[in-house]
C-alpha cells in the first residue's frame, strides 16, 4: 500500500491449500490403498481477499478506494483443464476472460511455501490448528507482514476446502490442512492472531458451504479498522468474542510493537547480529522463528538491519543459505543438521536450547561484547521481572477473559518498555564515544583515532561492527544530528566528567580521573594472576576482559538503574464502533459516519487538556472522513496538526487530497482562510525543488595532492585536530612559510603524524600516586619535557592546563613549579657551563622569592613560546570569565609543539610563533577589563562550541526550574534558551551552563524572539512568519501556528489571564488562546513596520519603525509615540522600548542613535534625552529591578592580531536618577539580546564576530 494512501489494518487475506484435483486424487488413492505412507501435497492459492469490498452505487460519480485502485475481492486458482460435467461453483475459480488484480507487494508464487513450510500435509487424524509469522521484504527494504493459520478438514469425496455442494456423507479417515493468512504492512502479530483466532470459532461450527462467506465477512471487517497514529494513542475493536487491542507506534521512525520481547531472555543473547554474520535461527516450533528474530531486530535500535532478512525458510528455499552477503534467515530444526555440514561459516543459534554454533567448526570465534557494557546489560536483564505468574501472585484471579486479557496487555506493555529501555542502555555504552571522532562539517568519521580509544581486547569487536551497513547508517543519522531515543539517552547518562568536556573543545588527553582508573584496573588484573596461577584455564581471556570491564567503567558512565526507570507514557485507548450487521455500502458509510461523531466527542473532551492526544484524535478523524469521502473535512482535521502535533502530519495523504479536489470543493476550499493556508502551503511544497539532504559518509584519509587554504582547512576540521577556522589560517600561515602560501602532503603526513605521536606520548605518562593526588582530577598531562637539570634538581617538566611542575628524577615526590596565573615573568636567559653558556628558561611567580630556572638546551626557545602562551590566555580567561581562553591556548601551544617537531629548521621557532596568539594580542589590547566590567561579570559561555564559526546570538530566553519533576534532575534546574543563525536552538542547563541539547532546529530562517509558557512550552517567532512550539520535556519542535501570513517580530503574554499575543511585521497583532492555540482576536496596527509588543496591565504596547503605539481594548490606538523629527531624518528607527508604569515613563532606544529617549506616558512629546557614551546605537533593552539594562551596537576598534575587531558594551541606567551606573564591556560585536534570569542575572547575546554570551550579576 502507497503510503500517501490511508493505512488500514488489512492488506490482503489468502486461503491456501490443496487444489480439489489434488484432493480427488488422493481420495481415489486411499480408497484403493495406493496412498504413500507420508503424504505431503503442493500448497496452492486458492483465493485472494483484497479491499475494496464495498463500492459506491452505480449512479454515484466516485468508486471508494482503499488502494488507490480497484480490484476484485477473490482470486480462485483457475483449473487448467476443467471437465466439462463440472460447473463454475464446482471448479471454484473464476471466468477465463475475468482480469484478477491483487496488491503488488504480495509474490503468490512463493506465498504457499512460505504458508506451508514444512509441507502440506495430509493426516489420518485431525490436528490442533498452528499458527506461524511471516515477514517479506522488498527490494527497499519496506516490510509486509503475515499471520498464518493452519487448519485441519476432512477430505470429503468430490470437494475441495471451499467447495459449494454436498459432498459424500461417507466417512472420512483423512484430514487435510489448509491456511489463511493475513497479509498487513504493519507488525501487528498478536492482534492478528487473536483476530484469527475469533474466525476460528466460526470455522469450526459453520457448514463447508458457508466457509467462503464467513472468511470474506472477516476480512472485510479488519479492512475497516485503521491504524492507530504514531504516538499514545491505541485502538480497540470487538471481534467476538475478544476485545483486541492495536498498539501505537511510538514515533513515524519505530514500528509498533505487538509481541512479546522477553521471549529471547529466555534463550541466548543477540550480540552476533551486530557484526552483520550470516545468521540461521532454527525451531522445531514455526511460530518463534520470526518472534524471535523480530525481537532481536528491536533490540539493535537504532541500528536498522539492511541485509536479507528471511525468518522463515520454506523446505525448497534451503539455497537461499548459500548467499554470499550477511543474512538472519530461520529454518526448521529438522534441517539443522543438513545445514550445519553443507555450509560454511554461518553462525547456528539453536532458539529451542538456547545453544549458539558454527557449521565450519565447532568452536564459535566471535569477538565479544565490551564487557563493561555486558556486564551492565546482565545486570538490567536480571532485575527483569519477565514471569506473568509471578506478577499476579497477589492480585484477585479474574472471572472475565477481557479483564484478564487487559491486565496481561498492561504487564507486556510495561515489561517491553523496561526491556527496550535496557537494550537502548547496551547500545549506548556501546557507541557512546562514536559522537566525539565525528566531523559534522565534512561528514568524516575518524574511525582510525576511534579505534585507537577502545582497549586492545576490544578492537577486533569495533572493527567488526565498523564495516557493517547497520554501522554506516547510524553514523548518517549522528552526523544528521538525530534526536531519537539513543540521542536522548546518551545526554541523561553522561557523567559530569564528559558533560564538562562537553563545554570546551580540548584536545583529548587521559585526565588524571582516568589515569586512576586505569591504573585501579590494572592493578585488579596484576593481582588476579598472581592470586590464581594456572588454575584458570583461560586466564589470558580473563585478565584482559577484567582490565577491559574496568578501563571501559572509566570511560563510559553507567547510571544506576533508577536514572533510567522512566515509565511508559500513559496511554489511552479508543473504542471503534462495533462492525455494521451487513457489508453493503449504506452499512460502511453509517460505520464511518458513527467512527467520526465518536472522534468527535472525543476531541471535545481532550481539546483543552491533551494536545498531543488531540493530535491523535484530529489525525484519525481526517483518515476516517477520507475514506468516507469528506475531503475538505480531512483537510481540516489535517490542518490542525499544525497547531498540536506536526510531527505526525501526513504530508503525501494531504498533497494527494489536495490534488484530489473537485472544483467546487476548491472554491468551497477558498472561503475558508485556514484551508486557503494549508492548500497554499502544500502546493509551495510541492513546487520546491526537492533536495535529497547529503547522507555521504566519510573516513579521515590523509591528503595526496598539494593543500592551499580553503583545502587545508578541511583536511585539519576532518581530522579532528582543531575545528575553528580562525586558529587553522593561523596553522596554514605557519606550516607554508613562503611563497606561494601551500601546505604539500608530505608536510601535512608529518604534521598529523607528530600531532599523534603527541597524543600518544601524553596518554602513556605514567605519573607516581603522589603527583596524581595533588593533581584536579580534570586536569590532564599535554607536554613533557625532556630530562634536564633544573635550579631545584634534576628532572621533567610536566605541562597541564592549570599548572607547570617537576618530577624529579631518582626520588619521589610533588614539585609545582608555577600556576599559570601566579606567573610574573618568563624570559629566557643563559647559565654557564664549563667553558659555555647553556640556554635557560627562567619563570618568575608571585608568592615566591626564587626564580625558577630551566637548563632546557634545545628546548628553551619552544618552552618559552608555550609557557608565555598559556599565561596570556589563563589571564585572558580569568579577566574576561571566559573559559574558552584557556582552552584556546592550549590549543595553539600544542600546534606550537607540533609545528616545531614537523618543521625541524632555524626558521620553525618563527612559523610557530606565529600561533601564538594571545602571546602577541597581549601588546595590542589591554588584558586588563575594567574593573566594573570584571566585579560585575560573573561568566562567559560559548553556544557555538560544537561549530566552526561563531553564529550570531539572535534571541535569549531563561525559564525557571520546577519544584517537582518525574523525569530527572536536570528537568529539575533552569534552562537557557539560546537562538542562533539559521533556525538553530541551543539550550544550557542554567545551574551548571553546560550544554542540554547543542541543535534543536527550528524552521531554517532566523529567529526573532521567544518566550516561554508555563514550565511546559516554549514559543519562538521566526522570519518564516511561522510560531514554532518546543516541548520542554522531549526538546522537539512539534507544533506550529501558521496564521501570520508575514515575519514574526515579537511576543508576549498577559499572565493575569495566560493570553499570548504575537506581531508580524505587517502589523498584525493576534491574541491566542494559549490552551486551543487558536486566535482569538486580531488587531491590525498602522505602521511601516512592527518590531515588538509588549503588555502592561492588560494594555499592549507596539514598537514600530517610526511610532510607539499604546492600543486600546478594542485594538484601536490609544497614544502614539512618534519618532522625533532630528532621528526621523538620520534615518533612524525604534529599536526597543521599556514602560516603567509606577513612574509613568516611557524609555525608547534607536537603532542609530547613541542616546534614550525618555516620555511621559500621558504626553506625546519627549521630556528628556539620555546621550550614552561609547555607543552609536541601542539595539535591545530590559528593566531589571530599578535597572534599565541597555544594548549598544558595536563600534570600530583597534587592528593589528585582533583584525578589526568591534568593541560593544552594555550599559547599566538607573532608572530614578536617569544616569549611566556602569559601563559593561565584554563583547567583541554588537549586543543582539539581552535576558533576565530571576532578576540575579542579567545575559547579554552578541553578533558573530564574537558570538559569545556573558552572565552579569544584579545588584
Amino acid at each position: 500500500m502507497a503510503d500517501h494512501l490511508p493505512p488500514a489494518l488489512l492488506e490482503a487475506c489468502v486461503v491456501l491449500g490443496a487444489s480439489s484435483d489434488k484432493l480427488s486424487e488422493l481420495y481415489q488413492a486411499v480408497d484403493n490403498n495406493e496412498a504413500p505412507d507420508l503424504l505431503l501435497l503442493e500448497p496452492e492459492v486458492l483465493h485472494v481477499l483484497a479491499p475494496p469490498f464495498v463500492c459506491r452505487p452505480q449512479d454515484e460519480s466516485d468508486t471508494l478506494r482503499s488502494q488507490g485502485r480497484r480490484r476484485r475481492p477473490f482470486l480462485r486458482k483457475k483449473r487448467e483443464h476443467p471437465s466439462a460435467a463440472e460447473t463454475p461453483s464446482q471448479a471454484g475459480g473464476i471466468g477465463e476472460s475475468e482480469d484478477v488484480s491483487v496488491p503488488n507487494d504480495i509474490d503468490l508464487m512463493a506465498l504457499p511455501q512460505l504458508c506451508f513450510p514444512g509441507g502440506l500435509q495430509v493426516t489420518n487424524e485431525q490436528k490442533d490448528e498452528q499458527f506461524h509469522f511471516l515477514v517479506f521484504t522488498d527490494v527497499f527494504g519496506n516490510k509486509t507482514h503475515g499471520v498464518v493459520m493452519h487448519c485441519y478438514r476432512p477430505i470429503l469425496e468430490g470437494t475441495s476446502i471451499f467447495q459449494n455442494g454436498a459432498g459424500s456423507s461417507k466417512f472420512s479417515k483423512l484430514f487435510s490442512a489448509y491456511g489463511i493468512c493475513i497479509i498487513s504492512k504493519y507488525p501487528y502479530f498478536t492482534a492478528i492472531k487473536d483476530c484469527l483466532s475469533c474466525l476460528l470459532i466460526q470455522l469450526r461450527t459453520c457448514r463447508l458451504s458457508d466457509m467462503e462467506e464467513r472468511v470474506k465477512e472477516f476480512a472485510a471487517k479488519l479492512s475497516l479498522v485503521p491504524i492507530p497514529p504514531p504516538g499514545q494513542l491505541h485502538l480497540m475493536f470487538t471481534l467476538r468474542p475478544l476485545t483486541i487491542v492495536l498498539p501505537s507506534r511510538e514515533d513515524k521512525d519505530h514500528p509498533a510493537i505487538d509481541l512479546d520481547l522477553h521471549l529471547p531472555f529466555f534463550c541466548f543473547r543477540p550480540q552476533q547480529l551486530l557484526q552483520e554474520q550470516q545468521v540461521v535461527l532454527f525451531s522445531a516450533d514455526w511460530a518463534r522463528l520470526t518472534l524471535v528474530a523480530e525481537s532481536f531486530l528491536l533490540f539493535l535500535q537504532p541500528l536498522l538491519w539492511q541485509q536479507p532478512y528471511v525468518p522463515v525458510l520454506a523446505r525448497g528455499m534451503l539455497d537461499f543459505l548459500m548467499a554470499p552477503t550477511a543474512f538472519l534467515m530461520g529454518c526448521h530444526l529438522s534441517h539443522f543438521e543438513e545445514v550445519a555440514a553443507e555450509t560454511d561459516h554461518l553462525i547456528l543459534i539453536n532458539i529451542d536450547n538456547g545453544s549458539v554454533s558454527s557449521s565450519c567448526s565447532e568452536t564459535l570465534d566471535l569477538p565479544e561484547i565490551p564487557p563493561a557494557a555486558a556486564d551492565c546489560f546482565t545486570q538490567r536483564c536480571q532485575a527483569l521481572q519477565i514471569h506473568f505468574d509471578l506478577h499476579q501472585c497477589n492480585h484477585a484471579s479474574c472471572s472475565d477473559i477481557s479483564e484478564q486479557r487487559a491486565q496481561r496487555r498492561a504487564w507486556q506493555h510495561n515489561l517491553n518498555h523496561d526491556i527496550q529501555r535496557i537494550t537502548l542502555e547496551l547500545m549506548v555504552n556501546i557507541f557512546r564515544d562514536v559522537s566525539g571522532h565525528l566531523n559534522y562539517e565534512h561528514r568524516v568519521f575518524n574511525s582510525q583515532e576511534f579505534l585507537k580509544t577502545r582497549e586492545p581486547a576490544e578492537q577486533l569487536f569495533y572493527k567488526t561492527v565498523m564495516d557493517t551497513h547497520i554501522f554506516h547508517s547510524f553514523l548518517k543519522d549522528r552526523l544528521n544530528r538525530k534526536i531519537d531515543n539513543f540521542a536522548r539517552m546518551e545526554l541523561i547518562t553522561r557523567s559530569e566528567m564528559q558533560r564538562v568536556k562537553a563545554m570546551v573543545e580540548a584536545p583529548r588527553r587521559l585526565t588524571m580521573q582516568e589515569v586512576q582508573a586505569r591504573r585501579r584496573s590494572s592493578i585488579a588484573g596484576s593481582k588476579l594472576s598472581k592470586r590464581l596461577g594456572m588454575s584458570l584455564p583461560n586466564l589470558g581471556d580473563d585478565q584482559t576482559i577484567s582490565f577491559q570491564r574496568n578501563s571501559l567503567l572509566s570511560r563510559i558512565s553507567i547510571p544506576d538503574a533508577v536514572v533510567l526507570r522512566t515509565p511508559p507514557k500513559p496511554t489511552k485507548v479508543f473504542k471503534l464502533p462495533d462492525f455494521p450487521a451487513s457489508l453493503s455500502f449504506h452499512s460502511v458509510q453509517g460505520y464511518y459516519s458513527e467512527l467520526i461523531q465518536q472522534l468527535g466527542k472525543a476531541i471535545f473532551s481532550v481539546q483543552n487538556e491533551n494536545s498531543s492526544l488531540l493530535a491523535r484524535f484530529y489525525y484519525l478523524r481526517g483518515f476516517i472522513n477520507t475514506l468516507y469521502g469528506r475531503r475538505l473535512e480531512a483537510l481540516g482535521d489535517f490542518q490542525n496538526l499544525y497547531r498540536t502535533d506536526t510531527a505526525i502530519f501526513p504530508t503525501q495523504l494531504v498533497t494527494w487530497l489536495v490534488d484530489s479536489l473537485h472544483r467546487d470543493e476548491r472554491q468551497q476550499a477558498d472561503r475558508r482562510p485556514e484551508l486557503k493556508r494549508l492548500i497554499l502551503k502544500v502546493k509551495t511544497d510541492s513546487e520546491k525543488l526537492l533536495v535529497q539532504p547529503d547522507e555521504h559518509v566519510k573516513k579521515f584519509k590523509l591528503p595526496l595532492h598539494t593543500l592551499h587554504l580553503e583545502e587545508f582547512v578541511r583536511c585539519i576540521q576532518e581530522c579532528g585536530i582543531v575545528k575553528d577556522v580562525a586558529t587553522i589560517h593561523r596553522l596554514f600561515h605557519a606550516l607554508s612559510d613562503g611563497e606561494p602560501k601551500r601546505v604539500e602532503p608530505d608536510l601535512f603526513k608529518v604534521f598529523y603524524n607528530f600531532w599523534k605521536e603527541m597524543e600518544g606520548q601524553a596518554q602513556d605518562v605514567d605519573l607516581p600516586s603522589e603527583v596524581i593526588d595533588h593533581l584536579d582530577n580534570s586536569e590532564c598531562v599535554y607536554k613533557l619535557s625532556s630530562c634536564i637539570k633544573t635550579s631545584h634538581g634534576v628532572g621533567k617538566i610536566a605541562m597541564t592546563q592549570k599548572r607547570l611542575f617537576l618530577l624529579p628524577v631518582g626520588r619521589l615526590g610533588f614539585l609545582e613549579i608555577a600556576k599559570f596565573r601566579d606567573i610574573e615573568d618568563v624570559k629566557i636567559s643563559s647559565a654557564p657551563f664549563l667553558l659555555v653558556r647553556i640556554p635557560s628558561l627562567r619563570i618568575k611567580t608571585s608568592g615566591k622569592l626564587e626564580v625558577f630556572e630551566a637548563n632546557l638546551k634545545t628546548e628553551t626557545e619552544l618552552w618559552n613560546l608555550m609557557v608565555k602562551e598559556m599565561w596570556a590566555g589563563r589571564r585572558m580567561a580569568d579577566q574576561h570569565k571566559d573559559p574558552q581562553y584557556m582552552t584556546q591556548a592550549l590549543t595553539n601551544v600544542l600546534l606550537i609543539d607540533a609545528v616545531m617537531g614537523c618543521l625541524q629548521t632555524q626558521r620553525s621557532i618563527i612559523a610557530a610563533s606565529k600561533l601564538a596568539y594571545f602571546d602577541k594580542i597581549k601588546y595590542e589590547v589591554p588584558m586588563m577589563v575594567p574593573k566594573t566590567t570584571s566585579e560585575t561579570l560573573k561568566h562567559k559561555i560559548n553556544p557555538s562550541l560544537d561549530l566552526a564559526e561563531p553564529q550570531t546570538v539572535h534571541v535569549l530566553l531563561y525559564t525557571p526550574g520546577q519544584l517537582t519533576c518525574n523525569n530527572s534532575a536536570a528537568e529539575m534546574n533552569p534552562k537557557l534558551w539560546v537562538a542562533l543563525s539559521g533556525g538553530r536552538v541551543v539550550v544550557f542547563d542554567a545551574a551548571s551552563w553546560s550544554m542540554l541539547q547543542d541543535c534543536i532546529q527550528v524552521g531554517e530562517t532566523q529567529l526573532n524572539c521567544m518566550l516561554g509558557l508555563v514550565q511546559e512550552q516554549v514559543w519562538i517567532g521566526s522570519q518564516d512568519s511561522v510560531i514554532y512550539i518546543i516541548d520542554t520535556h522531549s526538546m522537539s519542535c512539534n507544533k506550529q501556528l501558521t496564521e501570520h501570513r508575514h515575519e514574526v517580530t515579537g511576543l508576549t503574554v498577559d499572565h493575569r489571564d495566560v493570553q499570548m499575543y504575537s506581531c508580524s511585521s505587517d502589523g498584525t497583532v493576534l491574541q491566542w488562546d494559549s490552551a486551543s492555540l487558536k486566535v482569538k482576536r486580531q488587531i491590525h496596527v498602522s505602521c511601516d513596520r512592527l518590531s515588538s509588543i509588549q503588555i502592561y496591565d492588560g494594555t499592549l504596547w507596539c514598537c514600530c519603525d517610526d511610532s510607539i503605539v499604546e492600543l486600546k481594548k478594542s485594538g484601536t490606538p490609544q497614544r502614539r509615540m512618534a519618532l522625533p523629527d532630528d532621528l526621523l531624518s538620520m534615518p533612524s528607527i525604534f529599536s526597543s522600548f521599556i514602560l516603567i508604569p509606577e513612574r509613568g515613563q516611557l524609555w525608547t532606544g534607536c537603532s542609530d542613535s547613541g542616546e534614550l529617549i525618555l516620555w511621559h506616558t500621558n504626553n506625546h512629546s519627549p521630556f528628556k534625552r539620555i546621550s550614552l557614551p561609547g555607543c552609536s546605537g541601542v539595539t535591545c533593552m530590559i528593566q531589571v529591578k530599578d535597572q534599565i539594562w541597555v544594548g549598544c551596537r558595536a563600534w570600530s576598534g583597534i587592528g593589528g592580531q585582533c583584525e578589526d575587531q568591534l568593541r560593544s558594551q552594555v550599559l547599566v541606567m538607573d532608572a530614578e536618577s536617569h544616569t549611566v551606573a556602569k559601563e559593561l564591556q565584554a563583547h567583541s560585536d554588537s549586543i543582539q539580546t539581552l535576558c533576565s534570569a530571576e532578576d540575579r542575572y542579567v545575559l547579554s547575546g552578541s553578533a558573530r564576530r564574537d558570538g559569545k554570551i556573558a552572565i552579569w550579576k544584579v545588584e
